[in-house]
């Protein structure tokens, strides 16, 4: 009789380092990997027949804004929910203080077990946090939120300052809830990566150093400002393609380029250059990690510009950084099939439709920013990857390995014994539209609508039981906070 509780039959997987997939057996014991080979023993285990289905490693979405429109307990269930039916099996989501997600400041030893009590026993899926340090305080607090609440990754929204969420603004500082003692700027950014440096440089977290990073969103408020008044008075620019001029690709091209300045001033060798949208962004990135190359720099592009442009997505792609031209969409593609990006991700932002249009609902510049679109990450990529020549196992290594490794999720990522059973079942002959009514965010729209797709996610396993089963999501919410640094409390 085999030590197994579940043995997956019959599957095609596709193992990060391996561009094809193989035709083995995989094997789950106490809710982590215990074998995977051929021809493996299943006498006395439960066997799943995959069907000649793709197996890939659970989906590791590292860029999620649960909370940003919605209650975020309500959107830990329900978006968790979208998550799974996109196979990811662990999620992090982005958590600042100032208005939208918890609508309150103050500092994180306060605002951040609220949030995870907000989330806890609501979750579908695995999910971590990263923190954006927007008070002086909170820099202070970097420290203790590696060591008390395990969150080595920060984030700073380089555009803040002086430019608002949606568009132009002239009240950000109210936003952000600030003293009027405080500003967000380039020398609060200095300050943010001084002060990520000097945890990593602590030996209280010398085994979490690879782990600790700051992430960006590079656009330069002072160009988007301008740009925005430029495009609103000419007035011939409308709808996505408004919004595109109106934050030009060349204003992440100049903030990635300070950004990774600051970088090399701070010695702050860990950074993550967040949804590179443009052939401009992704080629000044590349420019900077040449001329600074002792910077771990990654590059992270979201599935949505990918797959989509200002042409071909409705209205409801309006999205920071926005959806670009099709030449950049191509750009996109060139340098990630060259290896140039790190991982895929979605930047799901659930924002409902009562919340998400303003009025005129054709006006872009009246309309909320983000939208979600979890669900077809892998199908999408998947999609769009194979015809334009991107292999399965560099599809799990952008969605899976290459994420986990980064953000500290030890236990995720890949289909290695050891490691949590987290996969999903592939589907990858099939052609189908993207119909909003399809999916199980609460959004009632997408971007994508009428999209073509020929992958679809049908199975998805968290540590080895289901959470999606035919398409269908299955049982109570099973999951779980992940520490990725500190000790546990």
């Amino acid at each position: 009789m085999s030590d197994y509780d579940l043995v997956i039959t019959n599957a095609r997987v596709v193992r990060p380092g391996h561009a094809e997939p193989e035709r083995l057996d995989v094997a789950v014991k106490d809710g982590v990997f215990a074998a995977v080979e051929a021809g493996l023993d299943t006498t006395g285990a439960e066997v799943l027949d995959a069907g000649g289905k793709l197996l890939f490693p659970g989906v590791v979405d590292v860029h999620q804004h649960w909370g940003i429109y919605n209650e975020l307990g309500e959107d830990a269930e329900s978006e968790s929910r979208a998550s799974a039916q996109g196979g990811v099996t662990s999620g992090i989501t982005y958590i600042r203080t100032g208005a939208y997600y918890m609508n309150r400041s103050g500092p994180y030893r306060e605002v951040f077990p609220d949030v995870l009590a907000a989330t806890d026993g609501r979750a579908y899926v695995d999910y971590a946090f990263h923190v954006a340090p927007i008070l002086e305080e909170h820099i202070e607090e970097i420290p203790m939120m590696i060591e008390d609440f395990g969150v080595p990754s920060f984030k700073i929204f380089m555009f803040y300052g002086s430019h608002g969420l949606h568009g132009r603004s002239a009240d950000q500082g109210s936003f952000l809830m600030l003293p009027e003692d405080q500003s967000y700027d380039l020398a609060h950014f200095e300050f943010v990566m001084r002060g990520i440096q000097q945890a990593r440089n602590d030996e209280r977290f010398a085994q979490d150093r690879d782990a600790i990073s700051l992430s960006l969103h590079c656009e330069t408020a002072e160009i988007m400002r301008a740009y925005t008044k430029l495009v609103e008075k000419d007035g011939t620019l409308t709808g996505l393609e408004a919004y595109s001029a109106s934050r030009p690709p060349h204003s992440e091209g100049l903030a990635i380029t300070i950004a990774s300045y600051l970088a090399h001033e701070t010695e702050l060798p860990n950074i993550n250059l967040l949804h590179l949208t443009s052939r401009k962004a992704i080629e000044a990135a590349m420019m900077m990690q040449s001329t600074f190359p002792h910077i771990d720099f990654r590059r992270e592009v979201t599935v949505g510009h990918l797959v989509a442009d200002f042409n071909t997505a409705n209205l409801g792609g309006k999205v920071n950084p926005p959806l670009r031209s099709p030449e950049d969409v191509d750009s996109l593609w060139e340098h990630l099939l060259a290896g140039h990006f790190s991982w895929v991700t979605s930047d799901h932002a659930c924002c409902k439709e009562e919340t998400k249009f303003g009025d005129p609902k054709d006006d872009v510049f009246l309309a909320k920013s983000g939208f979600g679109g979890t669900e077809y990450l892998l199908p999408a990529l998947l999609t769009e990857g194979r015809r334009r020549g991107l292999s399965y196992g560099a599809v799990a290594e952008l969605t899976a390995r290459n994420p986990a490794e980064r953000f500290g999720l030890k236990q995720k990522g890949d289909l290695a014994v050891g490691k949590d059973a987290d996969f999903c079942l592939v589907d990858d002959d099939v052609t189908y539209e993207v119909h909003a009514a399809d999916s199980l965010s609460t959004q009632e729209y997408t971007p994508f609508e009428g999209f073509e797709l020929t992958a679809r996610v049908t199975d998805t396993y968290l540590r080895g039981s289901a959470v999606l089963q035919d398409g269908d999501v299955v049982g109570t919410p099973r999951g779980q906070f992940v520490r990725r640094s500190g000790n546990p409390a």
